[in-house]
C-alpha cells in the first residue's frame, strides 16, 4: 500500500496554477486563441425566411427568422438590433431569431435594408 504523502512539499510543490490563464474546454486552446469557435457560417441556401408562428406557445404571437446566413455573434448582434427596431423582446435560439408580436412586414424591409434576401415564409 503507497504510503499518503503528508505535506505540500512531498506532492511536488505544485498543487493548481493559474499562470496559463483560461482555456476552451473543447479544444484546450487558450480561449484567445480558441480555434473551434471561429466564424462558422451555417449551410443553407441564403435567404432569410421570416414567419409568424403561434403554435405552442399558449396562443402567443412570435416572429421567428430562419436561415440568416451569420456566424453566431453577428447574429446575436442582429437579433438585438431587430428587437430594439420591433421595440419588443424575444431570444435567439439554435440559430433561429424568435421576436415577440406579430412584426413580419417590419422585419423583411429591415433585414432587405441590412442587405440580406428575405422572404415571407409559411400563410
Amino acid at each position: 500500500m503507497a504510503k499518503k504523502a503528508a505535506s505540500f512539499a512531498a506532492l511536488g510543490g505544485l498543487v493548481f496554477s493559474t499562470d496559463a490563464g483560461r482555456h476552451c474546454p473543447d479544444c484546450s486552446q487558450p480561449v484567445d486563441a480558441c480555434i473551434c469557435k471561429q466564424t462558422v457560417i451555417p449551410a443553407g441556401d441564403g435567404i432569410a425566411r421570416v414567419r409568424r408562428e403561434s403554435k405552442g406557445r399558449g396562443g402567443k404571437t412570435v416572429t421567428t427568422i430562419t436561415g440568416v446566413p451569420l456566424a453566431e455573434d453577428a447574429l446575436k448582434d442582429l437579433a438585438t438590433t431587430l428587437k430594439k427596431r420591433c421595440g419588443t423582446g424575444g431570444a435567439l435560439k439554435d440559430g433561429i431569431i424568435e421576436i415577440q408580436g406579430d412584426h413580419v412586414e417590419l422585419l423583411l424591409a429591415e433585414l432587405i435594408k441590412h442587405g440580406f434576401k428575405a422572404k415571407k415564409s409559411g400563410g
